[in-house]
């Protein structure tokens, strides 16, 4: 019987260590090719390179880093050269060194995976394993391991449960696995942000700015339905976001009528 085949890429580079898990959680079950940016490429949201050329270089067997390519190259050129006949059974893009919670999303180059392999027919998952305040060296991905490999073996021993151009966004809590409650399916939460620009002068005066991290802040989304997923990760849970990439707000579309009438 043939192994089922996932493409698996991230945004944090391919030697990342959420990425090695991954791979080492799913490689004895499934067959796997990996496609990863040559580079962290984190909130680079979906993101394609139009404006140079992207170069395949071989990491080892049905391993590739893409020189200088976000999430979406990756999977992009990988559908389209290297699974040029047979496409891939699922996508998975992870696991992602930080929370990917309520609006960024939409900042995620690890959500922008899922979402190329979506909008090719392809079934996806993006995963993301929450960082402790001030954690900026080693993480414990074995939590969040064990989860994909137990959804993985999931849809593929029943289905994939979202419709069309939906994927699931999975983002872990920074905790033992005796501690998890277990999975919560969420809404995305309401992201509050501020502005975290650092001003600094180089030798020659010259002022430049780097772009720092915002704490995880959020507050109850007025009229949602259910949990958020911010919520659920401090209640001890793993969220699970159906995502769909249609943003059409369908319940303002009188409204914008009405506007757009208004003499």
């Amino acid at each position: 019987m043939n192994k089922k085949h996932i493409l698996i890429t991230n945004d944090d580079g391919y030697e990342a260590a959420g990425l090695m898990a991954l791979i080492n959680v799913l490689k004895d079950d499934y067959q796997l090719t990996i496609v990863a940016p040559s580079s962290e490429k984190s909130a680079c949201a979906h993101s394609l390179t139009l404006t140079k050329p992207l170069r395949f270089i071989s990491v080892e067997d049905d391993f590739y880093k893409l020189d200088d390519g976000t999430p979406t190259d990756c999977i992009y050129l990988a559908l389209y050269s290297l699974f040029e006949v047979n496409k891939p059974d699922l996508v998975i893009s992870g696991i992602n060194r930080g929370a990917n919670l309520g609006e960024d999303i939409t900042y995620s180059g690890t959500a922008a995976g899922a979402m190329e392999g979506v909008i090719h027919g392809i079934p996806s998952i993006a995963i993301s394993q929450l960082l402790s305040s001030g954690e900026q060296k080693e993480v414990a991905y074995d939590l969040a391991a064990s989860t994909i490999k137990k959804l993985t073996d999931k849809i593929f021993d029943k289905s994939f449960p979202l419709a069309e151009r939906e994927f699931i966004n999975v983002n872990v809590p920074n905790i033992s696995a005796d501690k998890c409650k277990g999975i919560k399916i969420t809404h995305a939460g309401f992201r509050e942000y501020g502005n975290d620009a650092h001003l600094h002068r180089n030798p020659r005066g010259e002022e430049y700015y780097w772009l720092g991290l915002h704490p995880l802040a959020w507050k109850k989304r007025e009229g949602a339905v259910g949990v958020s997923d911010f919520q659920a990760l401090e209640d001890g849970y793993i969220s699970m976001t159906p995502v769909k990439l249609d943003l059409t707000s369908y319940e303002r579309i009188k409204t914008l009528e009405a506007w757009n009438d208004e003499a």
